[in-house]
């Protein structure tokens, strides 16, 4: 494969595609840019979320909030008859967060709040419910009621905090009055330790002995019945799959009645699955062949169907250019032939595998059911046997039942039975606070800040989501896919693009000489020979560009013909200034030949070859055989022959000529191109399988998306020093 072919598969020239820049500048100038862009949208979005915050703030009342912390420790000591002992710690870290944990839910339970609602008698208290903003409180509904509403609120306005790899709890409430804040939160640390006391005492140790009798007994009598159990067992011949988790008899069964179920189980489903495969097969062949959704979404079904379609249009196209007995027309045709016999047989395949798939469901169904009823006959013998050996399980799942109870409660009897000394400690008593704990009008600013941020930012992703214009020079690899290959200023309104090409000082000229270089390298070849500027609407530079390109590298030394190749709009002779009675339009249907319509200009190098009259069908003349005739003669006598054409869309110039060029650069002008007619014109333009080597983006105004674009492209360098020291633009 050589170079043009590979390019013209990639997209893109290997030159170029190296130097493409993959780190993050463009992104950060990309971003910077739609920063600029949206700077008043983005500021009345941060102010509005802002002056939001600040007036919910004013709004909102001040709330305090009162803590109090208590030490919680792993019970560790107790009271060995009259010695006081001391055991070490040897608890797994998981086994103290989870008893932390138990006690924070039970700093949040709702005993706990009963507890100081009681306490301090909050049910009954006006001030109280003032200060939760419930004033009606205390005089609405029953006495219940209001205990029930002070519970309620005490719970909602209290909260614990433990922080990891401590045993400190800080128990905190808030409410709108500092003292009464402080009088709950100590009250709850109060009533804390008193509850846990409380359990502690409410604990039996005198029923130990009497557990431990009961439990000996039951102990007994379960392995009297396990025996008699296992002795019955052996002497029927009974396999049973049962152990000491069995709750009950039935839950235990032989390994032929497992082995039944199982395959009574794989019967059913394989009769599901037979009745289903015998639906699916008789539905398929009631219908015709090509009417089958199974055939439909065969993927080599598929495959076949798009392949005749594109062969039938092939077809279609050599029939109505050529006589039905040219080859090419036999040709194709036999390879339809050809696709028709393959897709028949791929359905057939498709709806035979339909018809195997319910034959293999019916003989697993009819094996399944064999071995179902090779096994009732043993599991109806074993069932007999079965009886005594249910009732025996019976006891002895009983005897099991009351044997862990009662060792489950012995071992709990033993794991209170010690006297412990309160292992919780209050470390601080809350006081009242002397500032609001809420609203804070930081915070709030802070998180409408970053609110603001978030939405602003948001919003400006959307926006330029939506937006497919290209702004900025990145935006020509991102949503076209192709490489930069020079990027042209915007001039201002008093700036002329002929005087400021004159000046090989100004911005322009500076531009242009950049693009220069970059052509120079833009296939594997070089510089292309002959280059086709287009773009994708009008009045986007086209002209400006190709006469600056051919200008450019007449200047170096070439030997350079620019082609006005838009015979409908011509332009190139005013820019040049040379007269257009006799040009490419009459060169082409023989009024006059190659001499007599180019003309020289003054400078050396370059000639112009102007549109001329324009003709009555512009597309039949440029795709004539004249046309490519012409340009290979243009290509041997001139180094580089640039032509500029018509817009794209629309027409069908550029797409004749692009395929008879050796390189077409497209020309996208900046804040107006669209994505979406940008790559229609390319989708044009590469089905003539053009070799498109890039795009030049024109008009460029680097102020507009930041200093930053203006530095990075150079415009800030393109100025020189005068004799005076002094710089000119």
């Amino acid at each position: 494969m050589d170079a043009t072919t590979s390019y013209a598969l990639n997209g893109q020239p290997p030159q170029v595609a190296a130097a493409r820049d993959t780190g993050l500048g463009p992104l950060l100038r990309y971003s910077l840019s739609l920063v600029r862009r949206h700077l008043l949208l983005i500021a009345a979005i941060i102010a509005a979320t802002v002056a939001l915050a600040v007036v919910v703030t004013m709004l909102q009342t001040p709330r305090y909030t009162a803590a109090s912390t208590v030490e919680i420790s792993q019970e560790a000591q107790k009271v060995l008859g009259d010695k006081l002992g001391s055991e070490g710690s040897t608890t797994p870290d998981y086994d103290v967060d989870m008893y932390l944990n138990t006690q924070s839910e039970i700093l949040r339970s709702r005993a706990l709040a009963e507890r100081v609602v009681q306490r301090l008698n909050l049910a009954s208290d006006a001030r109280f419910f003032a200060a939760m903003e419930d004033p009606l409180g205390v005089r609405q509904g029953t006495a219940a009621g209001r205990r029930e509403l002070a519970i309620g609120l005490v719970r909602g306005h209290f909260a614990v905090d433990m922080p990891r790899r401590t045993r400190i709890a800080q128990l905190s409430f808030t409410s709108t009055d500092p003292s009464l804040s402080a009088k709950v939160a100590n009250a709850f640390a109060t009533e804390f330790i008193q509850a846990n006391l409380q359990r502690k005492f409410d604990s039996s140790s005198y029923a130990r002995g009497f557990v431990a009798d009961q439990l000996e007994e039951a102990r007994a009598r379960l392995e009297a019945s396990e025996r008699e159990l296992n002795a019955y067992a052996r002497q029927a011949g009974l396999i049973r799959t049962r152990d000491a988790s069995d709750k009950d008899a039935e839950q235990a069964g032989s390994v032929t009645a497992a082995s039944l179920m199982q395959l009574n189980q794989a019967a059913n489903t394989a009769q599901a699955q037979r009745i289903a495969a015998e639906e699916k097969w008789n539905a398929e062949r009631a219908q015709p062949l090509f009417s089958s959704q199974t055939v439909l979404g065969n993927a080599a079904v598929e495959q076949l169907i798009q392949r005749r379609a594109d062969v039938q249009a092939r077809l279609d196209a050599a029939k109505a250019r050529y006589l039905p007995d040219h080859p090419a027309v036999r040709s194709l045709q036999a390879e339809k032939d050809a696709v028709e016999a393959s897709l028949q047989s791929a359905a057939n395949q498709a709806r035979n595998s339909v018809r195997a798939e319910y034959q293999s469901a019916a003989a697993a169904e009819q094996r399944l059911r064999n071995q179902v009823n090779n096994l009732k006959g043993a599991t109806l013998a074993e069932q007999d046997r079965a009886v005594r050996y249910n009732t025996l399980a019976r006891e002895a799942d009983t005897n099991r039942q009351v044997y862990d109870g009662l060792l489950q409660r012995y071992r709990e009897l033993n794991a209170a039975a010690g006297i412990t000394a309160s292992n919780i400690a209050i470390i601080d008593q809350a006081q009242p606070p002397t500032a609001p704990s809420s609203p804070s009008l930081r915070r709030n600013i802070a998180i409408a800040l970053l609110l603001g941020l978030a939405l602003a930012g948001g919003l400006v992703f959307v926006r330029n989501e939506i937006d497919d214009r290209l702004r900025v020079p990145e935006d020509v690899e991102s949503k076209l896919h192709l490489p930069l290959l020079g990027v042209i200023p915007r001039l201002g309104k008093d700036e002329n693009a002929r005087q400021m090409l004159d000046d090989p000082k100004s911005v322009l000229s500076e531009s242009y000489s950049a693009l220069r270089t970059t052509l120079m390298y833009s296939t594997r070849e070089g510089l292309p020979g002959i280059l086709l500027v287009t773009s994708a609407q009008a009045a986007e530079g086209k002209t400006t560009t190709s006469f600056a390109i051919a200008r450019a590298f007449a200047r170096v030394g070439k030997r350079v013909l620019l082609l006005d190749a838009d015979l409908r709009r011509p332009a190139v002779h005013k820019l040049v200034g040379v007269p257009n009675k006799v040009g490419l339009s009459t060169v082409l249907v023989g009024e006059a030949t190659l001499e007599q319509a180019a003309a020289a200009t003054d400078l050396p190098g370059l000639t112009v070859l102007p549109a001329g009259p324009p003709p009555p069908s512009p597309a039949e003349l440029l795709s004539s055989p004249r046309m490519a005739a012409l340009l290979d003669q243009l290509e041997g006598m001139f180094d580089l022959v640039v032509i500029d054409s018509a817009p794209v869309l629309g027409l069908a110039d550029s797409t004749e000529l692009a395929a008879l060029a050796d390189g077409v650069m497209l020309i996208v002008e900046a804040d107006r191109g669209r994505g979406g007619q940008l790559r229609a014109a390319l989708r044009r333009l590469r089905s003539t399988d053009s070799v498109l080597i890039g795009a030049t983006l024109t008009k460029f105004d680097p102020t507009r998306a930041g200093n930053d674009y203006s530095s990075y492209y150079g415009y800030d360098y393109y100025r020189y020093e005068n004799e005076a020291g002094a710089a000119e633009a």
